[in-house]
């Protein structure tokens, strides 16, 4: 095993113990909850320290494993460049408040609160896509002023985390990378696979979410207020152009990346649902106030207790949620210029293979005039 799987296997191991000691011993998940909000903030507040001080003693147990073994600190150094520190701000605000317009205004079952965690880590690198998504959800909790304020978000911070981290993996692993004017066999095999996942994930979630509804289920809550029911309708039209982007780069360009980028999206948002399961079923007792209520309360009534109810709605909606954040990101990337994307740490791997970065001056002849 190599220096940096060992240095990895111990951070993982040590922030599993330092969690599983905190929530047996420290943790407060007694109190009631509020009656008003049914957020039992004292429990959310109980996660977000436990799991925050977890995350820190694994980092310390990381950096300072790979300072003994090599004397430096590359893998802080290497991604956070001056690019990346001037995004990571951006990328919260975009989570946030993309994030609370879907929360307070759209009756939909997804989040889209993790676009700029995502685009970080792909850019960058996981450490610096984990320590986006942790910030923003801390900040989003404690220093966000109201109506963008949300409590419970600092609970999820370790989730944001682990969202933040596996795009980095992914930016790393080159699946963001554009694969245009492929073969038909390997582009219908891709979008296949692509449009499998979607179709089976959009019925499935339809069935069980607006079907069993007594009452038609609104797209947009009027209540809300008026800016976030603008956002809510910018929300919406993210979403379309998601779907049409994700049609075009398929079907025009011959993109077989959108399959890669789907299925990263579908593991992101599995490992995200088996994590934040438990604490949303602690913190909310599973009733969050969003659209993801009624499937709860659907696998609830077929049956199921509180935990797996939870994670039965982990499962089916962060999937989706994830699939279509990853394509808005990919389709940003897109967007941007290749010189662009090839200055931030993992650009170089966000460039498709062949293509020109920078246009470069003719070298300079040599004394007999033969290029140098």
């Amino acid at each position: 095993m190599s220096q940096r799987w060992l240095r990895i296997l111990a951070a993982l191991v040590a922030f599993a113990v330092v969690a599983s000691f905190g929530v047996i011993l420290f943790g407060n998940f007694d109190a009631a909850p509020d009656p008003t909000t049914g957020v039992n903030q004292a429990t959310a507040n109980s996660f977000a320290l436990i799991l925050a001080i977890a995350l820190i003693v694994a980092g310390v147990v990381l950096f300072g494993l790979e300072y003994m073994q090599t004397g430096r600190l590359e893998s802080l150094a290497s991604q956070f460049s001056t690019r990346t520190i001037v995004l990571m701000p951006v990328a919260i605000a975009i989570n946030i408040v993309l994030g609370s317009a879907v929360a307070n205004a759209l009756k939909i079952p997804i989040y889209l609160d993790s676009i700029g965690t995502i685009l970080v880590g792909v850019l960058a690198g996981p450490i610096a896509g984990a320590a986006t998504g942790f910030l923003a959800n801390v900040l989003w909790s404690y220093v966000i002023p109201p109506p963008f304020q949300y409590q419970p978000a600092a609970a999820f911070a370790v989730v944001a985390a682990v969202i933040g981290l596996l795009a980095g993996i992914f930016g790393r692993l080159g699946w963001f990378r554009p694969r245009p004017n492929r073969s038909s066999a390997e582009l219908i095999a891709g979008a296949v696979v692509a449009l499998l996942v979607v179709g089976t994930m959009a019925f499935y979630a339809y069935s069980r979410f607006y079907a069993p509804a007594a009452e038609p289920i609104p797209l947009i809550n009027g209540e809300a207020g008026l800016v976030f029911v603008v956002l809510a309708w910018l929300v919406v039209a993210l979403g379309v152009f998601a779907v049409v982007g994700f049609l075009a780069l398929l079907f025009l360009r011959r993109d077989l990346t959108v399959a890669y980028v789907v299925v990263a999206g579908v593991i992101t948002g599995s490992v995200a649902a088996l994590i934040s399961a438990p604490i949303a079923a602690n913190v909310f007792g599973g009733v969050t106030g969003s659209g993801v209520d009624f499937l709860v309360a659907a696998f609830r009534q077929a049956g199921s207790d509180l935990q797996a109810a939870t994670l039965q709605q982990g499962l089916l909606v962060d999937p989706a949620d994830k699939m279509l954040t990853a394509l808005v990101v990919y389709l940003v990337l897109n967007a941007m210029a290749r010189r662009t994307k090839a200055r931030f740490p993992q650009g170089e791997r966000l460039i498709e293979q062949g293509g020109e970065i920078d246009e470069q001056p003719p070298a300079a002849p040599d004394r007999e005039g033969a290029p140098a």
